[in-house]
């Protein structure tokens, strides 16, 4: 019987969530997180048999958390749920783990084939989406430049988004469980191998990349 973590930013779409897979006799959702930091420490600690996630939540995106889950919740299978049709993400997904990938836009019953095959140990992609197409694109990314984003680390990304939300070192060290000094040196290191200068360009960066929610003050300058 499979259990279900959700992450969703937004409470009436988990309970949406909730009661679509509820639905199904043998599927039980053990666990709701509203951000991506507490949707990985969730899977680490009930071990659910899916993971059910947003791609653009507060705190770590999706994308991140598919990469964490694997590596602190291995037996856990995700599925991102995502209004990005695009390759690029879809590709990005499958890299961090994902085993499904289901497009907002799809009925019911997609999402739910798509944790039954995650469930299972398959691959699952909404339509129009496509094995071929994802290969396509990964075809083409080979030809090209290295996404300078995919070699910061795990921590990095977690502070990234801390730090794009407009979080303090001294808030971020809080949250993380660091040192503010580590937190701010995390910072530094992250912004240099961006080529970022400024808590403006970071924000505009996780804003560019639809890691977090835009925001009023998402503009501001440091």
């Amino acid at each position: 019987m499979p259990t279900i973590v959700l992450a969703d930013d937004h409470v009436m779409v988990r309970q949406g969530l909730r009661a679509i897979l509820e639905a199904e006799p043998d599927f039980t959702v053990v666990g709701e997180a509203g951000d991506g930091l507490t949707a990985v420490e969730l899977c680490a600690k009930l071990r659910p048999t899916v993971l059910v996630t947003d791609i653009v939540m507060p705190r770590l995106s999706g994308l991140d958390v598919a990469a964490l889950v694997a590596k602190r919740a291995p037996s856990t299978r995700v599925v991102v749920v995502s209004m990005h049709n695009s390759a690029a993400y879809v590709s990005q997904a499958l890299r961090n783990g994902a085993s499904a990938y289901v497009l907002k836009d799809a009925g019911y019953s997609e999402l739910v084939r798509a944790v039954r095959a995650a469930a299972a140990g398959r691959k699952y992609l909404s339509p129009p989406l496509s094995e071929q197409s994802i290969e396509s694109y990964l075809r083409r990314e080979k030809e090209g430049a290295v996404d300078v984003y995919d070699t910061l680390t795990a921590r990095e990304r977690e502070v990234l988004h801390l730090a794009g939300e407009g979080s303090t070192a001294p808030q971020i060290g809080e949250r993380l469980g660091i040192s503010a000094r580590t937190a701010e040196a995390h910072r530094a290191h992250l912004m240099q191998k961006l080529g970022l200068r400024t808590k403006a360009e970071l924000i505009r960066y996780t804003l560019r990349r639809g890691l977090l929610t835009p925001a009023p003050d998402a503009h501001g300058d440091a």
